[in-house]
């Protein structure tokens, strides 16, 4: 059995977590570290979970008792822990936060690359998107989660890459639920605000372009193209709903069945020959993709669920495959769907 310690248990990303974990044929979930909410128990945040553990959580953090760590931190306090606490070499980490899923890169613009710190030998981190780094994560003590949207923009437009396509511009728009800003109520947040609205933020400078730019650039060798995001707020609680547009002069064939190759014998992403949904894959591991070209620009929609694959189905997926296990090990979830 996998020993499980969990830091930063009171989130949104937590409680899927645990719900995996408890699940997991191969996992031991140790403890649930909180400084919150030491003493009380699970449930008592994670009311989904009545019945199904009886663990509290604890203030406590006894790392020589687990074989892995994930970090459920907000961004910046990954970085900050590890300066802070001796975790112990034999303790493989997961981390869901942005602090370590970068690296200086030639693919990336100067100014990105500029604002982007190493990542310190010590603690050397490889970027958990198994698409494309499998087996680095296999031999990986330390791997950085990668983040939900950029899982869900990349998925879209690795294929593409892959067969040199990404030369200019690609404009990208996306839409997620709530539960990607967190538990902490805010003021886009509230019900009233969000249910039957509709809005965008951080046009073109959301933090996930440079990941989005860093594996383009890992596939198809080099990117000097912008990668033009803009990013919207939805009024349901789960997933992600990408469509990223490419120019190319490659007929419709072509490129499908370069897409349709990329994603072979993949567990989890597949291309799918319909027009895509969200319900598809909300509550699941997966992530679909679909494309049309039309008039010399290439459509590509690709849709996730922003806590599983976009989070922490991802980080489990990892898990598995740092431990030797099968990739979907307690990872087969029924979508939605209706």
């Amino acid at each position: 059995m996998i020993r499980i310690g969990i830091l930063g248990g009171a989130g949104y990303t937590a409680g899927e977590l645990i719900r995996l974990l408890i699940n997991h044929p191969e996992a031991k979930l140790v403890f649930v570290n909180s400084e919150s909410n030491a003493g009380n128990l699970i449930t008592d945040v994670h009311e989904g979970l009545y019945g199904d553990t009886d663990l509290r959580f604890t203030s406590e953090m006894p790392f020589d008792d687990v074989d892995v760590l994930f970090f459920c931190f907000g961004h910046g306090k990954s970085e900050r822990f590890l300066a802070e606490h001796d975790v112990p070499a034999k303790v493989k980490i997961i981390d869901l936060a942005q602090d370590f899923r970068l690296a200086p890169s030639a693919g990336q613009p100067a100014d990105e690359v500029a604002a982007t710190k190493p990542t310190p030998a010590v603690h050397d981190f490889v970027y958990g998107l198994p698409e494309i780094n499998r087996e680095r994560i296999r031999a990986a003590r330390h791997v950085a989660n990668p983040g939900c949207f950029a899982t869900c923009i990349q998925l879209g437009l690795l294929p593409a890459a892959k067969m040199g396509l990404i030369t200019s511009a690609v404009s990208v728009n996306a839409i997620t639920g709530s539960t990607g800003a967190g538990v902490k109520p805010g003021a886009t947040t509230h019900f009233s605000w969000r249910n039957n609205n509709l809005s965008i933020y951080k046009a073109f400078t959301h933090q996930h372009i440079p990941e989005i730019r860093q594996s383009v650039t890992q596939v198809q060798g080099h990117l000097e193209a912008d990668i033009d995001f803009i990013p919207y707020r939805g009024d349901f609680a789960r997933g992600i709903f990408a469509t990223e547009v490419i120019r190319t002069d490659k007929d419709a064939e072509t490129v499908v069945q370069g897409y349709k190759d990329f994603y072979e014998g993949e567990p989890f992403t597949h291309y799918v020959d319909k027009p895509l949904d969200l319900k598809q894959v909300v509550n699941t591991n997966k992530a679909l993709v679909h494309c049309d070209v039309i008039d010399g620009k290439l459509l590509v929609t690709s849709c996730i669920d922003n806590l599983l694959k976009g989070a922490v189905g991802q980080a489990v997926e990892n898990m598995n495959l740092m431990f030797g296990l099968d990739e979907t090990t307690g990872l087969k979830l029924k979508p939605s769907a209706f």
